[in-house]
């Protein structure tokens, strides 16, 4: 189970690994993340960097380093790590590398509630969905292929990629299913959207809900 930590925003993370290089004002801190694509990794809000940055020092992750003044801009602060945000962040990475946590995708969420929608709907949907796929890893691929740094700084990419690659699998199937007719209770699905009527086995087993796991 993961820990109930001071500082539990990820992007509270990504501010003491960006840090851990060198001290750093927040707006610096911020163009490097960009630049590391940390807003694509963690979900990044950046309407919340400097309270994720206050909480960081409250706690003691973070401490002020000094000031600087950029020509006619505003005096920023600088903060540099501590050795309690070191071993916060190392902890932290232990944690999300080790322990498995429940996601639910927005997939997922869609895919539970799938019966909302008519099959060749769906399949089209499915359709338009394959294709961004698609786009999408073929480009990423491709970024990978041309990145020219050592591999342990796109591991997050490969990941990425290697799930996309498996839901671009998982569509292709299970449209295949639909288009070919081979879905299992394919023509009660399509009977349901063209009548309105459930059959009386399908309500009796919508009523009941999930089968219990023997």
């Amino acid at each position: 189970m993961a820990k109930r930590r001071k500082v539990g925003n990820l992007l509270g993370l990504a501010v003491l690994s960006t840090v851990s290089a060198k001290p750093m004002h927040p707006y610096e801190m911020a163009a490097v993340m960009r630049a590391r694509g940390k807003d694509r990794d963690m979900g990044i809000k950046w309407g919340s960097l400097y309270t994720v940055v206050g909480n960081l020092e409250k706690h003691g992750f973070l401490a002020v380093e000094g000031s600087v003044r950029e020509g006619a801009r505003p005096e920023r602060t600088v903060y540099r790590i501590t050795d309690a945000g070191r071993a916060e962040l190392a902890d932290w990475v232990r944690e999300l590398i080790a322990v498995p946590e429940p996601e639910v995708p927005r997939f997922e969420a869609g895919l539970s509630v799938l019966g909302a929608l008519g099959p060749d709907e769906v399949a089209a949907l499915l359709r338009r969905r394959l294709d961004a796929l698609e786009r999408r890893i073929a480009a990423d691929a491709a970024a990978l292929a041309e990145a020219g740094v050592p591999r342990v700084f796109l591991i997050e990419g490969e990941y990425d990629l290697a799930i996309r690659r498996a839901e671009a699998a998982w569509v292709r199937g299970f449209l295949a299913e639909i288009e070919d007719g081979t879905l299992p209770h394919l023509d009660t699905w399509r009977a349901f959207h063209e009548t309105g009527e459930l059959p009386p086995e399908i309500a009796e087993m919508a009523e009941r809900g999930a089968p219990e796991e023997q």
